[in-house]
């Protein structure tokens, strides 16, 4: 079984992932907020959405060249520093066009975040990398769980939901001080000695020798193309939730405004919980088997959560979808990044585009059926998502070529970029 160590390259990495995580998930809840503010229906809200999968493209494009340029670690930070920028005029900014450009720029960069912490812990750890990778989303889900608590307790108080923009840009000023005080640095360049495969642990993905070369010629497998549109399928579910949920509970569970808003809390706890256990779970069992686990798990809690009529049953069917949803993102995107093989760079800024297409699509079209049905009827659209999600796995699982699994030159192969994908070490 492989073994996760957690040095400061490590802890540093899961910070800067947390910290995008504080905005992400307190985002959702503030979308209906501001929807109130500036007056509109809920499909232009869910323009914001849109912005989110602008930036992504922005963000996927941008990273290779810029982390060949500047080197991974120093992309991230350039990531966290826009960050800081767009959500201050997020913040100050009024009118719907301005917020939509500020939403543009706080994803272009967040990003470059995600992709750079993605690709350094992938060679990092190896074939501990699902795990690294689970528990540095449960590190983005647990800081998730203070901003939709932070801004039901503003709300409430009568102070809004801006006050949490301030403590973002806080906490990236703080991180980025203490990292230098300490001077961790990330590793960006992968071992000089070949490595004649990648598996993200024992069984399961790997990829040959023959798939890897073909990767680093510029061509990614094509399990690697299944991988993208299943992260853009569980994309989907995680923005629709974390947009509309507040409104479901307003609508049908009968809570209030700063109520709703905090119980989304919920769900971003259940994910931290599953993610802590997951990232056990990723060292013994295959991805594929437990990424359908946790889908059925996911489709269990929604049941919960759309039939209940009282609030606290349905914040428990959240809670539930939750622990479900903490595996999808990990799971995917450690398959992802292992077939891609020497094409990790350019494996992680395409998955960005996969995460634009879910955020760009899904949520304006649930917003557009809500403004005719209902945010309640709406979100029948999820276990649709949740289904072909389902058959995505079970496609990729076979695309995986199980038969390679068995040779024992790469049951224990690890994950790692080529020299030419890669830059010096360089300082975070």
């Amino acid at each position: 079984m492989p073994r996760l160590t957690h040095d400061r390259t490590t802890w540093l990495a899961y910070a800067q992932l947390a910290l995008w995580g504080f905005f992400l998930y307190g985002f959702g809840p503030v979308v209906p907020l501001l929807r109130d503010e500036q007056g509109t229906t809920a499909a232009v809200a869910g323009l914001h959405s849109t912005a989110i999968a602008v930036g992504a493209l922005l963000g996927g494009a941008l990273f290779a060249p810029v982390a060949r340029r500047i080197g991974r670690g120093r992309a991230a930070w350039l990531g966290l520093a826009g960050v800081a920028v767009g959500v201050a005029g997020f913040g100050t900014l009024r009118p719907l066009p301005a917020t939509l450009a500020a939403v543009v720029v706080i994803a272009t960069f967040g990003m470059m975040v995600i992709s750079g912490v993605n690709v350094v812990l992938t060679a990092h750890h190896g074939p501990a990398a699902p795990a690294a990778l689970t528990e540095a989303n449960a590190a983005c889900a647990g800081m998730g769980i203070l901003a939709p608590l932070v801004i039901g307790a503003t709300v409430d108080a009568g102070l809004g939901w801006r006050p949490v923009l301030a403590v973002e840009v806080g906490l990236i000023a703080l991180l980025a001080l203490a990292a230098l005080a300490f001077r961790v640095r990330l590793p960006a360049t992968p071992p000089a000695h070949p490595v004649p495969a990648a598996a993200s642990h024992v069984g399961e993905p790997a990829v040959s020798p023959a798939r890897a070369g073909r990767a680093n010629g510029g061509r990614l497998p094509r399990s690697y193309w299944i991988a993208w549109v299943l992260m853009a399928v569980t994309g989907s579910i995680e923005v629709c939730l974390s947009l509309w949920t507040a409104d479901v509970l307003r609508s049908h569970a009968g809570l209030g405004a700063g109520a709703a808003s905090a119980a989304v809390a919920a769900i971003v706890g259940g994910m931290f919980l599953g993610r802590l256990a997951g990232g056990r779970a990723a060292l013994r069992y295959r991805p594929v088997p437990l990424l359908l686990a946790a889908l059925a798990v996911s489709l269990t809690g929604f049941a919960v959560f759309w039939v209940a009529p009282v609030g606290w049953l349905a914040v428990t069917g959240l809670a539930v979808l939750g622990l479900g949803n903490a595996l999808h993102y990990p799971l995917a995107i450690s398959i992802a990044l292992a077939v891609a093989g020497p094409a990790a760079d350019k494996a992680a800024g395409w998955s960005s585009y996969s995460m634009g297409v879910g955020f760009g699509i899904a949520p304006v079209a649930l917003g557009w059926v809500a403004d005719g049905a209902g945010p309640h009827l709406a979100f029948l659209l999820l276990p649709g998502f949740i289904a072909t999600a389902a058959l995505l796995t079970l496609r990729l699982g076979r695309a995986l070529h199980p038969h390679d699994l068995d040779r024992p030159d790469v049951r224990h192969a690890a994950v790692s970029p080529p020299a030419e994908a890669a830059t010096s070490r360089t300082s975070i």
